[in-house]
């Protein structure tokens, strides 16, 4: 038999967690790994959707009587609540678990307190194993319930002097299929699709998760939201089809700034008492500089073609910055080939207040 250490326990843990990118919502992603008294790997499981069993139920029913005196290791703190479904502690306590080994805290207050009704129980309970790794893995629904709005990634095309389309405002195509394909699986992962009104009367995009080689749907489409404070949004247009949901957001709805524009809180606001906890904002240039202006953007995703305009749309309008002083900082976490075109991946650096 081979034994496994927690250490690389809590590794396969996080990648069976991954699993569930873009169909657990409102719910985190979590993945389980059971070791018995040996060390030996007896059972593991992802939550896979919402509604659905837990990865500690899952790993639970394929260690059967094995997880007796065995060790839990598990990327988020096991729910104490019960909910659609029953507390995973009490099915943890009930297999007769010595040891959990936890990576982040649940910040959900509803379903928290896991650790402390383990140790009641006489259970092991450490937590923070590979804690990083295993934020960064769940970091949209970690961020989103910790400050009660959806996490927010920022996703432009561009050429490489910063155009996203030409002076006559043609735009099909800067970036290759290849790129293409790449932000429809990454429309996947999340829960909601954002544009404004000026994107949704050029470009008529239908907004959904889908196979750019068959044309066929995701099977999970996420929600269609049109920034729209007017409600100007054309009956016939494609984004108000049956493929997905759609929310066309006006002032008259949720409110407006001193400019009479969306109330972009209120929106975000809106958007989490919908079970959103990741949005991709797609455009355009107005709605995003609106957004980076009032910190709302969380990830920046660029996909960059080797091509040069020298005219036209930005990809970005008025972010706020008035001097260089006031500049927007990024950092950047990645930057990948994809086809002919770069994907650049970066995170807003945390002002000095």
């Amino acid at each position: 038999m081979v034994s496994v250490s927690t250490d690389a326990a809590m590794r396969r843990a996080i990648e069976l967690a991954a699993r569930g990118l873009g169909s657990t919502s409102p719910n985190p992603v979590v993945g389980c790994v059971l070791l018995d008294v040996n060390g030996e790997l007896v059972g593991e499981g992802f939550h896979a959707y919402a509604g659905g069993p837990h990865a500690e139920m899952v790993a639970l029913a394929q260690a059967g009587e094995r997880a007796r005196g065995g060790t839990a290791v598990v990327t988020l703190e096991p729910c104490d609540h019960t909910g659609r479904t029953g507390p995973c502690t009490g099915a943890l306590i009930q297999a007769g678990v010595a040891r959990v080994v936890i990576g982040v805290p649940d910040p959900n207050l509803v379903a928290s307190g896991g650790a402390a009704t383990l140790r009641a129980a006489g259970v092991e309970v450490e937590i923070g194993v590979r804690a990083a790794e295993v934020e960064a893995g769940n970091i949209a629904w970690l961020t989103a319930v910790r400050r009660g709005r959806p996490y927010v990634i920022w996703k432009f095309a561009s050429t490489i002097d910063g155009r996203s389309a030409a002076a006559d405002g043609t735009s099909m195509w800067i970036t290759s299929e290849a790129a293409r394909m790449d932000v429809h699986a990454l429309r996947g992962t999340v829960d909601a699709v954002l544009v404004g009104i000026g994107t949704v009367l050029a470009d008529d995009p239908r907004l959904t998760a889908r196979n750019l080689r068959d044309g066929s749907l995701a099977i999970r489409q996420p929600l269609r939201v049109v920034v729209d404070s007017e409600g100007r949004t054309p009956a016939d247009a494609r984004v108000r089809d049956g493929a997905a949901r759609t929310w066309v957001v006006t002032t008259a709805e949720v409110g407006a700034t001193k400019e009479d524009r969306v109330d972009l809180d209120a929106l975000m606001t809106g958007l989490y008492q919908r079970g959103v906890r990741a949005a991709l904002l797609e455009g355009g240039p107005t709605l995003a500089g609106a957004f980076l202006a009032a910190g709302l953007v969380d990830k920046v995703v660029g996909y960059v073609a080797p091509k040069l305009l020298g005219a036209g749309p930005a990809a970005l309008a008025d972010a706020g910055p008035r001097t260089i002083s006031e500049v927007i900082d990024l950092e950047f976490v990645d930057i990948t080939q994809v086809g002919p075109d770069l994907r650049i991946t970066a995170l807003p650096r945390k002002r000095e207040g």
